[in-house]
């Protein structure tokens, strides 16, 4: 019984594990980790921190990644940021299998409760995704919700 088997028994921890290219680009950057077995996000270091744009605060990980084909990596703030006075200002950012650039964060400055340089700053989750092939109908199919958009299913 391998040491996985013994932590825990969920399959999606058996399975394969994807090989993804990554490359520092900076001495002190930090390879991402999962912090607790089962986690879905990858923790993603701060190296620097950039304020040179006015009403933001950007963090550099020194991290490039390589992303294979028919995946995508996705950036989520980790859940502390609700403890800080930030933003992230794309909400969840995207890293496309063709991009090569530095993987970096960058918040709206809200106050002075800032990350620090080696603090985790977000989370790396990588996943699939279908190629799409848009059919155009005239109908579609009915359900129970229907066109209730905003609040249509509760508070």
């Amino acid at each position: 019984m391998s040491v996985l088997d013994e932590l825990t028994d969920w399959e999606v921890l058996k399975k394969p594990k994807l090989k993804v290219k990554i490359k520092r680009l900076h001495p002190n950057a930090v390879i991402p980790t999962y912090a607790k077995p089962g986690d879905a996000g990858l923790d993603l270091v701060a190296v620097d921190i950039n304020t040179d744009a006015p009403a933001y605060v950007e963090y550099r990980t020194g991290l490039a990644i390589e992303i294979p084909e028919g995946y995508v990596g996705l950036l989520f703030p980790r859940s502390s940021v609700s403890k800080k006075d930030m933003i992230l200002t794309n909400c969840v950012g995207v890293i496309d299998s063709g991009y090569r650039g530095e993987v970096t964060f960058r918040f709206r400055d809200l106050g002075v409760r800032w990350y620090e340089v080696s603090d985790r700053i977000g989370q790396l989750i990588i996943m699939p995704y279908p190629r799409i092939e848009f059919e155009e109908v005239e109908e579609l199919s009915q359900t129970e919700r229907g066109e209730g958009g905003y609040g249509s299913t509760g508070n």
